[in-house]
């Protein structure tokens, strides 16, 4: 017996993909799996084309730059990002799953609140947590802070330098902090 699933629209977290450099398309592949919603800045449009899955979207400054049939034009004028995430939380999106070339704090922190959000760096999976976050991992897994966090408290994990644990074992580590959030990384 097969298993099939219906999804809905925007039920799936959208893709944002800021550039596809250092990025393995083996992963791209699994993330395209659901048929997201797709938005690329307008530099990166021809790769993506070329690479043959639909295009929702574009992040420009050209109002008349050309694109597949039904994309939609995403106008930017200061911060394309910026811009990007406001577009999907005015669209009512819950998630988004971003490829960049490198993770900036500035780009994500105003956003927290409203969509979640995984930024794929690379050999990288980052996110935010908050405080009391838990996950299981197996042992010798690398977790790194990629910014200073305030009385941090762990369990389940072995610091190894600054900003950088691992998993003492398979099984739950906890994070509990005096802050907001933080962003967190892993190995993909």
């Amino acid at each position: 017996m097969s298993s099939h699933h219906i999804v809905r629209e925007k039920q799936e977290p959208a893709l944002l993909i800021l550039s596809l450099e250092g990025f393995d398309y083996e992963n791209l592949g699994q993330i395209l799996e659901w048929s997201p919603t797709v938005i690329v800045m307008q530099e990166i449009y021809e790769l993506a084309d070329s690479l043959a899955f639909k295009i929702d979207a574009v992040i420009t400054r050209d109002p008349h730059f050309n694109t597949q049939e039904d994309t939609r034009l995403i106008i930017t004028d200061i911060d394309p990002v910026e811009d990007a995430f406001k577009f999907l939380i005015g669209e009512h999106y819950s998630a988004v799953n971003v490829i960049a070339s490198e993770f900036l704090l500035k780009d994500y922190a105003l956003f927290v609140d409203y969509i979640d959000i995984v930024v794929f760096v690379a050999e990288k999976k980052i996110f935010p947590v908050r405080s009391g976050f838990s996950k299981w991992q197996p042992a010798g897994e690398q977790i790194k802070f990629l910014h200073e966090v305030h009385d941090l408290h762990t369990r389940g994990l072995k610091k190894l330098e600054d900003h950088v644990y691992e998993t003492e074992k398979d099984g739950f580590y906890v994070l509990q902090f005096d802050q907001e959030f933080t962003f967190i990384a892993e190995s993909i």
